[in-house]
């Protein structure tokens, strides 16, 4: 049975940043508990806070939102959130969806290299301009998950697949075409209204599609594999 997402060491010491550790999946079902600790662990770190997400296994679009605003929150309090370390799933989704600068620390000697990250130093503290960059980059960020949902929706309703599975479908494709998430997401909605996928992409889901309900069958019945 998949592990729900937890927060362990969710409270950094006083006047000092936060280290937080997150395990398991981080989706629509867990992340509200999560989203209370992590941000009663922003308010106890008076700089901001560290995220190691290796142990997250599994981050949609909703696991985003919660990184997201997160973020937001703490730059309007003049804090900073750094994702220090992060798993696969979760490196993968920063990448495709064009957010993985937002969490970059500054270069550092000797930084591990599990989560890579294009280094970007934090808007100088006081500068309104800076900060209101930051705070739209997150708001437009957040505002491609409605579409990036409901493109999984049509995919789990046109091809009865799971959540995780149309999670899947959209992640490889968008990776298989070098397309962005949410570009690719876009697409997949326009074909309700008559609109016709590029070859490649539509190429690219059928395999990811078949794949999924390949995989799907080997986990029924193992006997199939």
């Amino acid at each position: 049975m998949p592990e729900p997402a937890y927060a362990q060491q969710p409270f950094g010491d006083e006047g000092r940043r936060g280290s937080v550790v997150v395990r398991g999946e981080l989706d629509l079902d867990t992340g509200q508990r999560l989203r209370i600790d992590l941000y009663r662990a922003l308010s106890n770190a008076v700089g901001g806070m560290e995220l190691d997400l290796r142990g997250v296994t599994f981050c949609d679009c909703s696991g985003l939102d919660l990184l997201l605003s997160l973020r937001e929150h703490a730059v309007q309090q003049g804090k900073t959130i750094v994702i220090r370390h992060c798993s696969p799933a979760v490196g993968q989704l920063l990448e495709l969806t064009g957010t993985r600068s937002l969490f970059a620390p500054p270069a550092e000697e000797g930084e591990d290299a599990s989560c890579p990250v294009v280094h970007e130093a934090n808007p100088p503290e006081g500068s309104d301009e800076d900060l209101s960059v930051v705070v739209a980059q997150l708001r437009r960020a957040m505002k491609t998950r409605p579409t990036i949902d409901i493109a999984r929706g049509i995919l789990m309703s046109t091809f009865s697949l799971s959540p995780e599975a149309a999670w899947d479908v959209l992640v490889t494709a968008s990776q298989n075409t070098n397309t962005k998430l949410h570009v690719l997401a876009g697409d997949v909605v326009n074909t309700v209204q008559g609109a016709a996928l590029p070859v490649a992409v539509r190429k690219q889901l059928d395999a990811a599609i078949t794949k999924a309900n390949e995989d799907s069958v080997s986990r029924a019945d193992p006997r199939s594999a």
